[in-house]
């Protein structure tokens, strides 16, 4: 998905919006005056606020496959590159976590007419890559067999999200001062537990 900086500006700003004031509490006009452009361009690059929500979501997916693909192709472990798989989902669930809020709280809205087809597909493209990492290492006789890998990609997320949306709770419970106390335990003790965790479902034989 190739974009310009200006329609890069008009998307990470209407991200902000919609994030902090919901799909229908942000209005093209206000999307326009924060990014510092004219309703005429926004309606010119996207046509709809529902195409630019949707244009929103591809951008911030665009690039997560070949990511994948590059981690699982280098020349390490099963254990090694599964680790580096689960960090990359956590730093881009993470970096993105805006735009994770709006898609969970716009698809489940049944009354938005927004085109969901392409991102669904994307998901599925990655769930794909995945889905090959995972078997290739069960036929090595690393992972098990007995591992449902559709609900891998949920436990990652559900754990960063449950520790994410709770964070008032975590911060006085695990004593984190700041905002960078939060990113730096997202980036290791949780990554290293949501690692240690699914590692634990994929080499568990009962």
């Amino acid at each position: 998905m190739e974009l310009n900086d200006k329609q890069i500006q008009i998307l990470e700003t209407a991200e902000k919006l919609f994030s902090e004031n919901g799909f229908d509490g942000a209005s093209v006009r206000q999307i326009a005056k924060a990014a510092e452009v004219n309703i005429a361009m926004i309606s010119y690059y996207f046509g709809s606020k529902e195409k630019l929500l949707e244009s929103l979501f591809l951008y911030r997916m665009s690039d997560f496959k070949m990511q994948l693909e590059s981690v699982i192709s280098k020349n390490t472990s099963y254990i090694e590159t599964l680790d580096a798989i689960i960090a990359l989902i956590v730093k881009r669930v993470h970096r993105n976590r805006r735009t994770h809020k709006i898609i969970n709280f716009e698809y489940s809205n049944s009354c938005r007419q927004i085109d969901f087809e392409s991102y669904l597909e994307q998901k599925k493209e990655n769930l794909k890559v995945i889905e090959t990492f995972v078997k290739n290492g069960q036929k090595e006789g690393v992972f098990i067999k007995n591992v449902n890998i559709n609900l891998l990609t949920p436990t990652i997320l559900g754990t960063y999200f449950h520790f994410y949306y709770n964070k008032k709770y975590y911060k006085t419970l695990l004593n984190l001062e700041d905002d960078n106390s939060i990113e730096q335990y997202v980036h290791n003790e949780l990554t290293h537990h949501i690692q240690n965790t699914v590692k634990a479902l994929l080499t568990y034989d009962k």
